[in-house]
């Protein structure tokens, strides 16, 4: 209950969700009441919030500073395991095995496996539960796993957990002392290496699903305002949410060994 509880109160606290119920309030205050100036006042600075956060150039600056901690992993020492982090998923047996892995979740399994090719003997670690789902966010992403390449019985499914902090912890009972990669979401990866050292593990930080572009783009793709780049503004801002619950809990502090 407190989990989901959880998750609805952050999801209203998400950019679109949040200006699109300023924008309603504005519209209950312009028909039905005399606050015709607060109504104006708040609709305004709504639009202007949501076009805002909807351009290239705000969007990727509220979320490089994120993606920055930590370069690509390229490092060729023995790795024994390889953990892949659950994302969002749904599950269709009729569709091809990658089209079931939605968002972030794709990016980090092909990242997991191109570390897995690079590490022979290594394991890949699938993690994530299957909340109202039919199957696990890991199994589902262990099957695009296998679809490219990589044997059965060189995955282990961790698909009990439902959060960044109980998928730190049930990983601590498999890997022990050891280091290992840690394939999480570039913007993802700072809060969930203080989950994972907090539990006295030795995670090498790899990102991968790298948003916030860096790169030249056409003058139309920066004034435009589109729903990708409100995407990353949204990712930004979860994770700035997440970092400030983690803080609040105590979650950040590293345990002793």
């Amino acid at each position: 209950m407190l989990f989901n509880l959880k998750k609805f109160i952050g999801g209203l606290m998400m950019p679109l969700p949040a200006l699109l119920l300023l924008m309603g309030l504005a519209l209950l205050l312009l028909w039905f009441t005399r606050w015709q100036k607060s109504g104006k006042v708040i609709l305004s600075l709504s639009w202007l919030l949501l076009l805002l956060l909807s351009l290239q150039p705000v969007a990727d600056r509220l979320l490089k500073p994120l993606e920055s901690s930590y370069p690509t992993y390229r490092g060729n020492g023995q790795i024994d395991y390889i953990v892949v982090l659950g994302g969002g998923y749904t599950y269709n047996p009729d569709w091809a095995p990658s089209s079931n892995l939605l968002n972030n979740s794709l990016p980090r399994v092909t990242e997991g496996v191109r570390l897995y090719l690079s590490h022979p003997g290594s394991k890949m670690v699938f993690t994530g539960g299957k909340g109202a789902k039919t199957q696990s966010s890991a199994a589902t992403a262990a099957l695009v796993a296998e679809s490219l390449g990589v044997p059965a019985n060189d995955i282990v499914l961790v698909d009990r957990p439902r959060d960044t902090e109980q998928e730190a912890a049930e990983v601590a009972k498999l890997v022990g002392k050891q280091p290992f990669a840690l394939v999480t979401s570039a913007n993802h990866l700072p809060r969930a290496m203080r989950f994972f050292e907090a539990q006295g593990l030795h995670p090498i930080p790899a990102p991968a699903n790298q948003l916030a572009i860096t790169s030249p783009l056409n003058i139309w793709d920066r004034v435009m305002p589109s729903a990708m780049f409100l995407g990353h503004s949204e990712r930004a801002a979860y994770e700035t949410l997440g970092s400030l619950w983690q803080q609040l809990k105590g979650d950040g502090e590293v345990s002793s060994d």
